[in-house]
């Protein structure tokens, strides 16, 4: 996933936008730091896959090759993602860092939080603020769709028997399904492979980047067609993300309760949007503003088309049940 503190802001200049800077400095790429974090996270996405379909007892070394079909499409999926911002920036003479991925192995499933980019200054323009917010996610798109088809095409329709685990259902996703494979009966639905599971993580994280809140890509891309009206906006959706977390209560929590269920599993059903929600609220203190102010107001007629159409993108991307647990 993508965030930035005000010290990791971008900066811009375009040929039709005021300077962002007098003197713009360049950020030389770190590829000491860099390098080691994107081979770890390589490393971490490789046993994320053979975990996800290994069996119990195997060794990580057996099961390190065969997680391949996972983390090769899902770390290209995440590079174009990370490389839009990066190359947006720099048609902008932004100065920008490279991706540093965050290795995260055994606490996600997909063995990784995506990355970060470092951008030290301000964007000063609302034209470069979309192209370098909107690049990442439109990139990113471009590789997890067909990455999807393939995974989906070679994925098995199977009855629903418990316990199993249902991915996170959005509008897009369902679509994606019926075009594949048809109309899925009842009491049915596709068994991921790994190459399908890539395809979902991408849309997963594309949906997470696009929520319009701060500085994740979503914010960057409201900020620069509403401006600072868009602060009051984010402010609205990022508790929005607790009316999320109820609805989840009531979807797994209520019936446990009444069921005399697993009440552990109903909570873990229950709690990812909560967790975002205090992640969202930390950044926002600590960079003490929900998104930093531009100096201009314009807005290209095109980009403004494009950025309602991101905006309408979230809304068909959102899973507002990530992953469950069904006993």
């Amino acid at each position: 996933m993508e965030t930035r503190d005000q010290s990791s802001l971008e900066d811009e200049t375009a040929a039709e936008d005021p300077p962002s800077v007098d003197d713009p400095v360049e950020h030389r790429p770190n590829f000491r730091l860099a390098g080691p974090l994107f081979l770890a996270t390589a490393l971490s996405m490789f046993l994320a896959g053979g975990l996800y379909d290994g069996k119990p007892g195997e060794s990580l070394l057996t099961l390190l090759p065969r997680g391949w079909r996972f983390a090769v499409p899902l770390l290209l999926i995440l590079l174009f993602h990370e490389f839009g911002h990066y190359i947006a920036a720099r048609i902008h003479k932004v100065a920008v860092s490279l991706p540093y991925f965050i290795p995260v192995p055994f606490l996600t499933p997909f063995g990784t939080m995506g990355a970060l980019i470092a951008m030290p200054d301000r964007i000063r323009s609302r034209n470069a603020l979309f192209d370098i917010g909107a690049a990442g996610p439109l990139a990113g798109l471009l590789v997890t769709v067909p990455v999807l088809v393939i995974g989906l095409d070679s994925s098995p329709v199977t009855i629903s028997k418990l316990p199993y685990t249902l991915e996170g259902q959005s509008i897009f996703y369902w679509l994606m399904k019926r075009l594949v494979l048809g109309p899925i009966p009842d009491g049915s639905d596709v068994t991921m492979n790994q190459t399908a599971f890539a395809g979902w993580a991408g849309l997963f994280v594309t949906a997470i980047n696009l929520i319009p809140v701060g500085q994740l890509d979503g914010g960057h891309i409201a900020y620069s067609l509403f401006g600072p009206r868009q602060d009051r906006y984010a402010d609205v959706i990022h508790y929005g993300l607790l009316l999320v977390f109820g609805y989840n209560l009531v979807k797994f929590v209520l019936p446990a309760i009444l069921n005399g269920t697993s009440l552990g599993t109903a909570i873990s059903n229950s709690t990812f949007y909560v967790v975002w929600f205090f992640i969202l609220l930390f950044l926002k203190r600590r960079t003490r503003v929900n998104h930093p102010p531009t100096d201009d107001h314009n807005l290209s007629p095109v980009r403004r088309v494009m950025a309602w159409l991101c905006l309408a993108l979230f809304l068909l991307l959102f899973m507002p049940t990530p992953f469950a647990v069904y006993e």
